[in-house]
């Protein structure tokens, strides 16, 4: 791969509504810390700040964030505000309201005349007058339930014109069309990686063909979560890994973007030269046996 195709283009471009971005985006969760919600372990501020500015320099225009995306001295919002601002005129950010978390850490869910301020303080910390996408975050404990009165006041939010595009995150599909009803829905952000349950398949697919943008998370660390990529890559992505000279988590990344032009990857990491491999997987081409094999996984994992 020659150097300029290792940028976040080569995987090509996705609209979010007028917005068009680059498939490989950024997560801004491990900025703040070596855990997602860690209070104890700040990260190298400067380090943080050079890792932003190096993803916009490879191309990079899609940063999904959130307000509660903070440990105990550094805050996401803040440092994409300190690193990137003024922002560059492509530039998408992302956020997501619904869940919330005060200042020692501890966790509340909004209620729907709640999320406004949720948004206010995303605008406050990335020193923006608008928001370019926001996401509903779906508590898990409403993974059955309607979510109408929570997207029609984020609906709302976009009227007035805080919000220019919705999205909905940690959804299934009966949601999706509760909130299409409702306002349109530019992406759909949810759990998604090699191994994912055929539901996920499924859904991924749906939004394709109603032009949704899916947008999974999760897709290197699989079932590590929160906690980082997990040290039991399987025997298949190993393999795959070796016959192209990448990490397991290029591979992860490369299938991932192969589920279709609809889907975007925002791979998160404070470290600059694992951004530089994240960015670098979108110009990874896996062969039709690599991707069946890799797709071969789902089967074991049900």
């Amino acid at each position: 791969m020659t150097s300029h195709t290792n940028t976040a283009a080569a995987a090509g471009t996705w609209k979010l509504g007028d917005l068009t971005v680059n498939r490989v985006g950024f997560g801004a969760m491990r900025l703040t810390g070596s855990a997602a919600f860690d209070l104890g372990t700040p990260s190298d501020r400067e380090r943080s700040i050079k890792v932003l500015r190096r993803a916009i320099e490879l191309g990079v225009n899609h940063i999904d964030t959130a307000s509660y995306y903070f440990s105990s001295l550094r805050s996401a919002n803040e440092l994409i505000n300190r690193a990137l601002a003024p922002y560059p005129d492509d530039l998408v950010i992302t956020t997501k309201v619904w869940p919330g978390r005060d200042p020692s850490g501890a966790w509340w869910w909004a209620t729907p005349e709640q999320l406004r301020g949720q948004v206010e303080e995303n605008l406050r910390q990335l020193g923006r007058d608008h928001l370019d996408v926001v996401n509903l975050r779906i508590p898990p404990s409403r993974r059955t339930g309607s979510i109408a009165e929570h997207f029609g006041a984020l609906a709302g939010l976009r009227e007035a014109g805080l919000v220019r595009h919705l999205g909905i995150s940690n959804a299934t599909p009966e949601q999706l069309a509760e909130a299409q009803a409702v306002a349109p829905v530019v992406c759909v952000q949810n759990p998604y990686g090699v191994g994912a349950p055929a539901a996920e398949q499924e859904f991924l697919r749906a939004c394709g063909e109603q032009a949704v943008a899916f947008v999974p998370f999760f897709a290197i660390a699989g079932a590590g979560r929160e906690a980082g990529a997990s040290a039991t890559d399987s025997e298949t992505v190993l393999a795959v890994a070796r016959a192209h000279g990448v990490t397991p988590a290029q591979v992860r990344l490369a299938w991932t973007l192969h589920q279709g032009p609809h889907v975007l990857a925002i791979p998160g990491t404070g470290n600059p030269d694992h951004l530089a491999d994240n960015v670098a997987a979108g110009a990874l081409r896996l062969s039709e046996d690599e991707m069946a094999r890799l797709s071969a996984l789902h089967q074991d994992s049900e």
